[in-house]
């Protein structure tokens, strides 16, 4: 027996796939049991073509076997096998696949693709395995060959028994070190983790020997430990089934086997694509949103498979932020993998998958919303600020995608409607879509702004959320309609010949009195003026420019220190009692107009839940008011 070194290139490349190119230890299993998959493929292929071979399905399968006293993980494949030459070349030389030139040379159909591509995945052994043992019989030979390496030292090969046509491949689990323990690879309960997790739909049964205590025949409490052989893995992927053959109960139960969530999926959406990227998903639409949903904890993304084989848990790819909230996952035969089959070298396929489920997911949320609109006001409950998110995000670059899918409570059917209801609703003269913003439906409902655009006969959409604003600024307009805040200085809103006549005379008749007002409140306006929009309040605060009093709100709430001014307007109600007392403040002197000018102001300052900036001097005004 000869020990051969392995290329220099190769104890390199073996070193890296020890220690860095795998960010799991765990999916060495994944990569032994892919090997597997693909010798028992390569097997099938060749009884396409060989008379002399038949292929009956039920007599392959892959074999795990962890044995705690020998510190020995063992698999078992029923394939094609190897030669001595073939082991020389497959397993001497590192990163040259056996499986890749399989393919190279084969025409691969009927949906039994060979996984490897590299040929390193046999090397994630040595992660966990000191020395690692492979016994093999070729179909094309009466001999057997063993081969056996302890890592980049080198390896030998021999000649050895085996009865089967196959591959056994024994790992020598290694010792456990101060910080890593290695035990857990010899758990059958750590074992069928790892299968489920990524092997669960590999065409083969993947089968063990599992030990289960069980009660004593003819005893009542004496137990014994009995050995039965399970299959670990599911093998046939619900995607990959006829939906026709599926009903929403299989959807449902495959939705908490794999742990989505704890609540009922709204609604499913299955696809299968045999295009210029071929894949197959099954993605889901949640009622209800995770605890942790709107948190910088949630990780969105979709299970992502090759061939069935789990290659990512969640890739963040396949879905835009907007609807991070589907669960869900999606499998292609067509994916370029890294080396490691954990990432991807390019996105070019990904790309095409992503434009074609975002287009899926919208479609199957319009269905939703135009079917079954309780059941889309429920979900909209959970998910519709990560929609308006969507819409302010990246400059507003995703509003066409989105806008339809919006919702806002509105002043006159007293429900959520679609920006798209509001619109097949306008007067013909209106020129703009109405919205006011408040902490509540109630309180944006009694905001003194809302007077003349109700006396108009106006819908008003009442914007609860922060973000609300902020994403309609970034929408602008739908349907070529603008949107108007009812706080804006201009409503767009034109009064009638006698309404401007009466305008004109006001604003002349209190020239004299709105300027020294707005000297007492110096720089905390930017104007007082007569109201157009008040019917019966006194006064109001509005904001002249792009930036409402809404957003200073927010925006100076937030703990980033950033603060922005909106340009505050007080206007007042000349039509209003209140106006006889300011004038007569007025006339009695700069004291007394001083007073009521900041009672006012600070009045107007409530209204929009703004903050007092001197509640003391504030008390102190109400009581000069009383004496």
């Amino acid at each position: 027996m000869e020990k051969r070194e392995f290329q220099a290139e190769s104890k390199k490349l073996l070193d890296m796939v020890i220690n860095s190119i795998y960010s799991q230890r765990e999916v060495f299993l994944r990569e032994l049991i892919s090997n597997a998959s693909d010798a028992i493929d390569k097997l099938y292929y060749r009884a396409l073509t060989d008379d002399n071979l038949t292929f009956n399905k039920d007599d392959y399968y892959i074999k795990l076997t962890p044995n705690k006293d020998t510190r020995t993980l063992t698999v078992t494949d029923t394939g094609i096998g190897m030669t001595k030459e073939e082991m020389e070349n497959n397993l001497g030389i590192i990163a040259k696949s056996g499986s890749h030139q399989f393919k190279k040379e084969n025409e691969i159909k009927d949906g039994h693709d060979i996984i490897g591509q590299f040929g390193v995945g046999f090397y994630a052994a040595f992660m966990v395995a000191e020395k690692v043992t492979v016994i093999s019989r070729s179909i094309d030979s009466e001999e057997a060959y063993k081969w056996e390496s302890t890592g980049p030292d080198g390896y030998t090969i021999e000649p050895a028994e085996k009865e089967e046509v196959g591959t056994e491949i024994i790992l020598y689990i290694k010792e456990n070190e101060e910080e890593e323990s290695y035990d857990e690879f010899l758990e059958e309960y750590r074992i069928r983790q790892i299968v489920k997790k990524y092997s669960d739909f590999i065409r083969y049964p993947i089968k063990m020997d599992v030990t289960e205590s069980k009660l004593k025949e003819g005893t009542e409490d004496e137990y014994e430990d009995v050995i039965t052989e399970e299959t670990l893995n599911t093998m046939i992927p619900i995607w990959k089934k006829n939906k026709s053959e599926l009903t929403d109960e299989d959807y449902e139960n495959f939705y908490r086997e794999k742990h989505y969530g704890f609540d009922k999926p709204l609604k499913h959406i299955h696809i299968s694509v045999d295009g210029a990227v071929r894949y197959d998903a099954i993605l889901y639409i949640p009622e209800s949103a995770p605890y942790n949903y709107y948190t910088k904890e949630y990780e969105k993304g979709l299970e992502l498979y090759s061939n069935g084989v789990l290659i990512m848990e969640k890739s963040p790819e396949l879905l835009p932020d907007y609807f991070s909230f589907v669960k869900g996952l999606v499998d292609s035969e067509d994916l370029s993998l890294n080396i490691s089959r954990e990432m991807l070298q390019h996105d070019r396929q990904l790309k095409i998958i992503e434009k074609n489920i975002n287009k899926r997911i919208k479609q199957q949320l319009k269905q939703i919303l135009t079917n079954d609109r309780e059941a889309y006001e429920r979900f909209y409950q959970s998910f519709g600020q990560q929609l308006k998110y969507g819409v302010y995000s990246d400059f507003g670059q995703h509003k066409e995608v989105l806008q339809d899918l919006l919702l806002f409570y509105s002043s006159k059917e007293k429900k959520l409607v679609t920006l798209d209801e509001y619109v097949e609703r306008m007067p013909e003269e209106q020129k703009y879509i109405y919205y006011a913003q408040g902490d509540t439906v109630e309180r944006a409902d009694k905001l003194p702004q809302t007077e003349l655009v109700k006396d108009k006969g106006y819908e008003i959409l009442y914007f609860t959320d922060e973000i609300d604003e902020f994403a309609i600024r970034m929408l602008m307009s739908y349907k070529d309609k603008e949107f108007k805040n009812v706080s804006s200085g201009d409503l767009g809103i034109e009064p009638d010949e006698k309404e401007k006549e009466e305008e004109k005379e006001a604003a002349k008749e209190h020239e004299d009195l709105f300027k020294k007002m707005k000297e007492v409140l110096g720089d905390k306006v930017t104007d007082v003026r007569a109201s157009k929009r008040l019917k019966s309040h006194p006064v109001v605060l509005t904001a002249d420019g792009e930036i409402s009093i809404e957003m200073e709100k927010i925006i100076n709430s937030m703990p980033d220190d950033q603060q922005i001014k909106a340009d505050k307007v007080l206007e007042i109600n000349v039509n209003h009692e209140i106006m006889n007392a300011l004038q007569r403040a007025h006339d009695q002197g700069e004291e007394q107009l001083k007073l009521y000018t900041n009672l006012l102001f600070n009045q107007a300052l409530l209204i929009e839940g703004l903050p007092i900036e001197d509640p003391v001097a504030f008390t102190n005004d109400m009581v000069k008011v009383m004496l």
